[in-house]
């Protein structure tokens, strides 16, 4: 009975231990509210630590507040991040580095950076998939759109963002008609 009982203390302490490791490495969860309601992304500073950086710094500086979605694309994505309701586009801090060769894809619910052709050249904008836009994911010789997080509430808002209808504003295609604004977001 004592051999069984020093096991199960044994067991016990592995187990602590594994645990508190968990929850050691929880991965940063941010909170988007918008006009059309809350949702919730875990970010994978992990597999994509330069963009979940940034990503977050944009966050603590609060500048995310008063954008909107700019591009909304039913059964495609939702694009916000840099601009403000009248289309006119924030100062950003530099590009950083592409990681859309870290093993995430580009399937509903991930979020990514957006970027220009050019492959290191995102900065703050992001998109959210509602569905799995495989063909945005790198392949070798050729890099893809990086994600770093994925929705873990909410969906349902991001589903009611890509239905809103859109129209053409100056130069800009898929603009919802009525702007759909990120009031907040903030670590959980």
């Amino acid at each position: 009975m004592k051999h069984l009982m020093t096991k199960l203390s044994g067991l016990l302490i592995g187990m602590l231990l594994i645990c508190s490791n968990v929850f050691a490495a929880d991965n940063p969860v941010v909170t988007m509210t918008t006009s059309e309601g809350v949702i919730k992304l875990e970010l994978y500073p992990e597999k994509a630590p330069h963009t979940v950086k940034n990503f977050l710094t944009y966050v603590e500086n609060g500048f995310y507040q008063g954008t909107v979605f700019h591009r909304v694309m039913d059964n495609f994505m939702i694009q916000g991040g840099g601009f403000t309701s009248n289309m006119t586009m924030k100062e950003t801090l530099p590009p950083i580095v592409n990681e859309s060769a870290n093993g995430l894809i580009n399937k509903k619910g991930s979020i990514s950076m957006a970027r220009t052709q050019i492959e290191d050249s995102a900065t703050a904008q992001f998109f959210i998939n509602l569905k799995d836009n495989h063909f945005l994911n790198g392949t070798p010789g050729k890099a893809g759109y990086a994600v770093f997080g994925q929705v873990i509430e909410g969906m349902d808002v991001v589903e009611k963002i890509g239905k809103t209808k859109t129209g053409n504003r100056g130069r800009f295609q898929n603009v919802p008609v009525n702007s759909i604004t990120i009031n907040n977001v903030e670590r959980s």
